[in-house]
């Protein structure tokens, strides 16, 4: 819904005489006309923050080759990765409703969880002040890092919105604002943190490449942890809706705590709060995806827009 990603095979000389052949993945910006979640996609920016996050953790990302931001050879800009191979978590249907994850042992389930927080608290570990992480910060208003997060996420939302208004999200906006928290360090923040962006090792439980980068940004270390736990949330809540059993104790906001403050060696802050942000987001993003449908004749609005938020009764529960 916000990219095309092209699998391919390709082989060429490598100058001399010796023919090459590798996996490849070439990523694609979206075109407008098919009504993008995001208003711009920045490839720039993901190939280079993929660059700097090889460069200097042990993060697993593809390896990146080549970025090429002339529309005129495929009629979209795009840049080219290597191909990993390995597992990742199903979005349709949701993990939690079927698949290895939901048959794993519960000891192979927690490895996952642990591993993949490990994943976040090894991201922060870069110092963002012996590199240039210039491009990634946000042009938003705002004399920190959260407040220019929070205040890019109020236009995203009236980008978005257009002439609706949501009222869920704007109260929780002002839920937001009534309770702001202490700001922890300014960190490189992956942006879509979850394990549905995590492929991990075919016949294991360890991540061996971390995607979607399109969303990485400079905030607090809270803003990702906080991220991977809602999205879990949300997941778990429809299958309960649904009658299903899911995964109630995966992704647990005290044990992802835990974990991430072992092993990044700091404590974090009040990750509820980060919770209800990453809902607040969430449902700025199911908005566009709601545009979406419309546009391709495939819903309508209903009167009540907050019908399009799934996890609106999740979101209100949180901000009691």
């Amino acid at each position: 819904m916000s990219s095309e990603t092209l699998l391919f095979d390709a082989s060429w000389s490598d100058g001399g005489c010796r023919s090459v052949t590798s996996a490849l993945v070439a990523r694609l910006a979206p075109a407008a006309e098919d009504v993008p979640v995001f208003p711009s996609y920045d490839l720039d920016l993901q190939f280079r923050v993929l660059e700097l996050v090889a460069a200097n953790s042990d993060v697993p990302v593809p390896g990146v080759r080549w970025l090429e931001l002339d529309h005129s050879h495929i009629g979209s800009p795009f840049f080219v990765m290597d191909r990993v191979h390995g597992r990742v978590p199903a979005d349709i249907p949701p993990y939690v409703f079927e698949g290895w994850l939901l048959e794993a042992e519960p000891s192979d389930q927690r490895r996952l969880q642990d591993t993949s927080v490990e994943v976040l608290a090894a991201l922060h570990a870069i110092d963002v002040d012996q590199l240039d992480t210039g491009f990634l910060r946000t042009d938003a208003p705002g004399a920190t890092a959260l407040e220019r997060h929070v205040n890019h996420q109020r236009w995203f939302y009236d980008w978005t919105r257009g002439d609706r208004r949501h009222p869920l999200i704007e109260d929780a906006f002002a839920w937001l604002d009534a309770h702001w928290p202490e700001e922890g360090p300014t960190r490189i923040n992956w942006g879509d943190a979850r394990i549905g962006n995590i492929m991990y090792e075919a016949d294991g439980f360890d991540p061996v490449a971390v995607f979607d980068w399109e969303m990485a940004t400079l905030a607090p270390p809270e803003v990702d942890v906080g991220w991977m736990v809602f999205l879990h949330q949300f997941f778990q809540n429809i299958a309960e809706v649904l009658g299903l059993p899911g995964l109630p104790s995966f992704m647990a906001a005290d044990d992802v705590r835990n974990t991430y403050e072992r092993r990044a060696g700091f404590a974090l802050g009040d990750l509820h709060w980060f919770q209800v942000y990453a809902g607040l987001r969430h449902a700025i993003i199911m908005s566009r995806i709601r545009d979406r449908s419309v546009s391709f004749g495939e819903a309508d609005w209903p009167d009540d827009v907050d019908e399009v938020i799934p996890h609106r009764e999740l979101l209100r529960s949180m901000m009691r």
